[in-house]
């Protein structure tokens, strides 16, 4: 099976030959004739399956069907929950749009870069917008960008874009685009509270699942290996001077952490760099680009490289700090193995991360052994949480008996 089977434009087809699209994924097989044919879709597939490619090349074709004379009209509008995300699949429309006698105009939309230039890019002329939800309304609110003209509406990350905080966000964007248009949502998850609002936006979507695609975990070799958390640093050390491991992507629990620890592991020789949230977006791209060009074999990161960053060849995935909640450790690992590649996840469990980590493995449906490596072996007994005791009837004053007590203090006051 080859893009053949899709009957595309000769341009596009010579940019996925010279790129090296040549089978498609299952998820790539699914959803890009039924994009063509013009359907509304929910699509969920594993991170690292090809999603991004899965509506890039459909609306690609489905825009040099219409390239108009003049100024360039947006077509295609795609919403990411990331900065690098958003650099990822603009630079996909792109790579994919470049050997059309026209190429698409492709302009990205993020924060920690300046508005002006962004709204300069817009106001020009452009095709595909992708943008981060928050950079969007900053450039919709100044009323220099013309929606009407959109097709395509795409949310990539679904399951990160449509949580709770985004949904007011969500209904300004959807204020400012046309009615009739094709909605397209992409994510690893669908709860039932994401159902709900994505409803919101499409009334009669497909559906689709891959349930016979292989999960990318299935190529990941995952390990748990139970340390003091005092003795975390001095065994990853060890580990990567007994690994020949070129890139390896270490999660931490927040941003001064992987600064301090980038340091350190600098000071023992190790190429490392850290990434989050704090740094600029010239920092990020500049870090980004050397990570994966190798000159740094270590990025100490927060759960912002967890989705969405597409870098190849990362040898292993060290949660140096267990994640916070099963899909969190499926994004992470999921960094790994990239492509149908082979790949490793260590996960580092300390004392008091025993309990937490146990359930991650029980939401996941995975079961690994306990590892001690020799000279870093974890001492002392899990810690378990301890259960309160249950409330007493009648102890606590009822919301009604609270606002009788505050009315009364309210009047001695005013008396």
């Amino acid at each position: 099976m080859s893009f053949s089977m899709f009957n595309l434009s000769r341009p596009l087809t010579q940019a996925l030959s010279h790129h090296a699209y040549i089978t498609p994924t299952p998820i790539q097989k699914a959803v890009i004739p039924l994009i063509l044919k013009g359907k509304d879709l929910l699509a969920q597939a594993q991170t690292g399956s090809g999603k991004s490619a899965s509506f890039v090349v459909p609306i690609l074709e489905r825009w040099s069907w219409q390239i108009g004379e003049g100024k360039p009209k947006i077509y295609g509008l795609v919403l990411t929950p990331t900065r690098e995300l958003t650099l990822q699949v603009a630079q996909t429309f792109e790579t994919l749009g470049a050997c059309f006698a026209r190429t698409p105009k492709v302009v990205s939309l993020i924060g920690g870069e300046q508005i002006g230039a962004q709204l300069y890019a817009v106001q020009q002329g452009c095709d595909i917008v992708v943008a981060t939800s928050g950079r969007l309304l900053d450039v919709i609110s100044k009323k220099q960008m013309n929606l009407n003209h959109v097709k395509f509406f795409v949310l990539d990350e679904a399951d990160r874009m449509l949580d709770e905080g985004f949904v007011q966000e969500l209904g300004l964007v959807l204020n400012a685009l046309p009615k009739t248009r094709q909605n397209l949502l992409f994510s690893a998850t669908y709860p039932p509270k994401i159902q709900n609002i994505a409803s919101k936006i499409t009334q009669s979507p497909v559906m689709v699942t891959i349930q016979d695609e292989t999960p990318t975990v299935a190529n990941i070799t995952q390990r748990m290996i139970c340390v003091n958390r005092e003795n975390r640093g001095p065994l990853l050390r060890h580990l990567l001077k007994a690994n020949p491991w070129k890139l390896t992507l270490v999660f931490m629990a927040n941003k001064r952490a992987t600064d301090n620890i980038a340091v350190k592991f600098r000071k023992h020789g190790i190429a490392a760099l850290s990434f989050h949230g704090d740094l600029d977006q010239e920092e990020r791209n500049l870090t980004l680009s050397d990570f994966k060009a190798k000159k740094i074999r270590v990025l100490f990161a927060t759960d912002i490289a967890a989705r969405g960053l597409d870098i190849e060849d990362i040898d292993c995935v060290i949660n140096f700090d267990v994640p916070r909640a099963p899909a969190d450790y499926i994004h992470r690992i999921g960094r790994s193995a990239r492509a149908g590649k082979s790949g490793m996840a260590i996960s580092f469990v300390g004392l008091e991360d025993q309990e937490h980590f146990a359930l991650i493995q029980k939401k996941c449906e995975i079961h690994l052994l306990p590892e001690h490596i020799v000279g870093f072996e974890r001492v002392g007994e899990p810690l378990m949480r301890q259960k309160g005791s249950a409330p007493i009837k009648g102890k606590r004053k009822s919301k009604k008996d609270k606002a009788k007590e505050r009315a009364a203090e309210e009047g001695k006051t005013r008396d």
